[in-house]
């Protein structure tokens, strides 16, 4: 999987809007980027998508705002959706889409950190 750097700037964007310079982290990760939040997973880019945390709760509502089901091979990924590059034309619809879900990591207790292997 590859992403579109031209997409990863605007989420980049999008991301440190709704949580601050210091308030996210950036990961490579399966030819794609990854940005955690408060050490959550809120949104991702790839092949010329979005990915989006919104939730096992969220994902009716977002199916309906145009999202689709973000799978893995044959597995779906539980609460989390795409949304193409294409629906995301402005820094508005960009940000309808990050805020809730950079909102979303903030609530969440940080994972505890792991302990360092040998």
């Amino acid at each position: 999987m590859t992403y579109d750097p031209a997409l990863a700037a605007r989420v980049r964007a999008a991301v440190i809007d709704a949580s601050g310079w210091d308030g996210y982290r950036e990961i490579a990760m399966f030819g794609g980027l990854c940005w955690t939040v408060n050490t959550h997973m809120a949104v991702g880019v790839g092949e010329g998508d979005l990915m989006v945390h919104v939730g096992a709760d969220g994902v009716e509502s977002a199916l309906a705002r145009g999202a689709r089901r973000a799978t893995m091979g044959e597995r779906t990924m539980g609460g989390v959706v795409l949304v193409s590059a294409a629906d995301l034309p402005d820094a508005a619809a960009m940000e309808a889409w990050v805020r809730p879900a950079v909102e979303r990591a903030l609530a969440r207790p940080p994972k505890p950190r792991r302990p360092a292997e040998p």
